[in-house]
């Protein structure tokens, strides 16, 4: 399947590696080139802008925007404009749930869905995997759901059946407090 990704920060361009292990391909923009051309020598095929990447994308286009809350919704109106009815905008950062209901309501209206997919899994989701928090139309989730498969913790690689799942970090010694103040930390 393909998707286009917006945005290569550390999460970003860590989503894209993840999906193109389970031999999705990605299309993919920042404004950062040089960040492009990295993930073009790993297997993604680069956009120089916004029109280049919705140009490389087959219809209907699925277009991933993981960029800080705060340029979200000019990041999603820019590209609402150059998209065809039917094609997808998900929005995977950290944006305010009621912007996400207006972006989707704004965004049906031209005849585009809208998914806002939390995203957590920092830095290290590459190797443990990220948790997806899913909200949207049932039909385009659905449809889009082998996107989705890869991102999960426990994820096994497309090698064999002796893939391994991501190692699972050492258990805390710290205990729970259960709304009590934690121990002081120096």
């Amino acid at each position: 399947m393909q998707l286009g990704m917006i945005g290569l920060g550390r999460m970003g361009a860590n989503l894209v590696r993840r999906l193109q292990r389970a031999g999705h391909q990605c299309v993919v923009y920042d404004q950062n080139q040089a960040t492009v051309q990295q993930l073009e020598g790993e297997g993604a095929v680069g956009a120089a802008s916004l029109e280049d990447l919705v140009a490389k994308l087959d219809a209907p286009r699925a277009v991933w925007v993981m960029v800080p809350a705060g340029v979200a919704g000019r990041v999603i109106e820019e590209l609402a404009g150059l998209m065809a009815p039917d094609d997808v905008v998900i929005d995977g950062g950290n944006s305010f749930y009621r912007d996400d209901v207006h972006r989707a309501e704004a965004l049906a209206g031209r005849g585009l869905h809208y998914l806002d997919i939390g995203t957590s899994g920092g830095v290290y989701g590459l190797e443990r995997g990220y948790c997806l928090m899913i909200g949207g139309e049932a039909e385009v989730v659905a449809r889009l759901e082998p996107l989705f498969r890869p991102w999960p913790p426990g994820w096994r690689r497309p090698s064999g059946p002796r893939a391994a799942r991501a190692p699972r970090r050492p258990r805390s010694s710290a205990t729970c407090t259960a709304g009590r103040p934690g121990p002081a930390t120096s």
